[in-house]
């Protein structure tokens, strides 16, 4: 697969959990990528949680602009 396709795939991914509610909650930096903790809370009020890997650069900073986003409460 491609950067640019495996960029694509994580994109999508972030902007999925997003689309379902979730928000970032925690990002860990290694030297294999990131991962992308997301937190939402169910209809029951317990907490659900995702965590996905990010491995291309592109693709980090694209969730870190969602990050600022939600921060700043645009998204």
């Amino acid at each position: 697969m491609s950067d640019y396709q495996q960029y694509l795939k994580e994109r999508e991914l972030v902007d999925l959990y997003i689309q379902k509610g979730f928000q970032i909650k925690t990002i860990t930096e290694n030297l294999s990528g990131a991962y992308v903790l997301f937190e939402k809370k169910d209809s029951k009020g317990e907490l659900e949680r995702e965590t996905i890997h990010v491995l291309t650069p592109a693709a980090r900073k694209y969730f870190s602009v969602r990050l600022i986003q939600q921060q700043k409460g645009l998204s």
